[in-house]
């Protein structure tokens, strides 16, 4: 069958240099697919069954030059692959593997939007090896263009500049503030990182997160990411600022007691309440969450720490979930904000509304990028909400002057 397309035989072996990742449920499926790119010529191919074996195969490759799935496969419908991959930055491209009814072209859209990954395309089933070669053709410019740029997302920065990086407080929190929206009062701040590379610049987290994460280093940056916050806010307290601020934690992170006890004992060390700090567990996260997980999120509650469940609305967590574990705030992706005037949109917005309220949590809205989608968030009856429109992100001394500012002016 490959003698069948012998002109783009040697391309293929230079533009498709990396992985490339098939995810299929069906195992016939699967096979063909999986035999279809072989026969042209692309070296490295992996395939996984289900959503859990993807997120297992794109932490453990370096980079993934294109990830093929079904969208309209109902066992595989958990996106937290793409969640992973959009956080790593190691995955070039996305093709959708099977028929696209109309009811998910808006699924479509939102997916490139909340990925930032390039969607190729559509590839039909049963499979053509001219729509397969097709595909593959139209990833070359896609390659080039990444091969151009002086620090791409993939590459991943030497294990030992990570931890002379860490070691040497190059890795920084930065904040940026969260607001009532009707008042303008400051309503706390997330703290991002960055990385002040002493040869590459300020590197932000699609740069840095990758190795980061390859490297085993996510807890040990969290802790010098946590330090730097507690001591900033010990300081603020100082000078009559009472700011809380919001951590993300992985799941994963929470399956250990330490990372859990190591922040009670910061807290106690810093002489600061657990209401101070808040942490975002991405929805998805929440999936089959082991019961020591649990166990730690109920550790962080009785601290008096806030749980704040991040991106929702892109995730599959249940309502029970939501009802039982201790949760104080559901952070409502900023997905949904980009086009405020989209009606599906503005359901969801609504929705999210309604269940904050009934569950007797805050709704915080993020990517507010205009004076437009804050009033019409706010005329949706968003309350918390965060973005560049009301405030970038900030370094700890310029939030510190920020605030001051902002009193004085206040």
């Amino acid at each position: 069958m490959a003698k069948s397309y012998p002109l783009i035989m040697g391309r293929l072996k230079q533009m498709v240099e990396g992985c490339v990742l098939v995810i299929e449920s069906h195992a016939l499926q699967r096979s063909v697919l999986v035999n279809g790119l072989l026969n042209l010529q692309v070296a490295s191919v992996v395939s996984a069954g289900n959503a859990m074996q993807a997120v297992d195969h794109i932490r453990s490759q370096a980079v993934i030059d294109i990830i093929f799935f079904d969208l309209a496969d109902g066992s595989i419908n958990n996106l937290e692959f793409l969640r992973v991959a959009s956080e790593l930055g190691n995955v070039r491209a996305l093709v959708i593997h099977g028929e696209l009814p109309l009811a998910l072209r808006r699924s479509v859209e939102k997916l490139t939007t909340l990925s930032s990954i390039r969607l190729l395309g559509v590839l039909e089933k049963p499979l053509q090896l001219r729509a397969l070669q097709k595909i593959l053709s139209d990833f070359t410019p896609l390659y080039c263009s990444a091969l151009r740029g002086t620090l791409t997302a993939i590459e991943l920065i030497p294990r030992q500049q990570v931890l002379l990086g860490l070691m040497a407080g190059e890795f920084q929190a930065w904040y940026q503030p969260k607001f009532n929206l009707h008042d303008g009062r400051l309503f706390g701040a997330e703290v991002l990182v960055r990385w002040n590379h002493p040869q590459r610049g300020l590197l932000l987290p699609r740069d840095l997160l990758a190795a980061v994460v390859a490297y085993d280093l996510l807890d040990e940056m969290f802790k010098r990411l946590l330090d730097q916050g507690l001591e900033l806010m010990s300081r603020l307290r100082e000078q009559g600022f009472d700011t809380g601020l919001a951590f993300n934690l992985t799941a994963s992170q929470l399956v250990s007691s330490d990372l859990v006890e190591h922040v009670i004992q910061r807290l106690h060390q810093y002489e600061l309440p657990g209401a101070a700090l808040m942490f975002e567990i991405t929805e998805n996260g929440l999936l089959d969450l082991p019961a020591s997980a649990v166990e730690n999120l109920l550790h962080l509650h009785q601290a008096g720490c806030g749980l704040s469940v991040d991106d929702f609305g892109i995730g599959f967590s249940s309502l029970t979930q939501l009802a039982h574990l201790p949760f104080n705030q559901l952070k409502l992706d900023g997905v949904f904000v980009r086009d405020v005037d989209d009606l599906g949109n503005r359901a969801v917005i609504s929705s999210s509304v309604a269940l904050a309220r009934a569950l007797k949590m805050d709704l915080v809205v993020e990517n507010i990028e205009n004076a437009y989608t804050l009033n019409a968030l706010v005329d949706l009856g968003c309350s918390f909400g965060q973005g560049f429109h009301l405030a970038v992100p900030m370094s700890a001394d310029d939030f510190a002057v920020w605030l001051q500012c902002r009193a004085s002016v206040v």
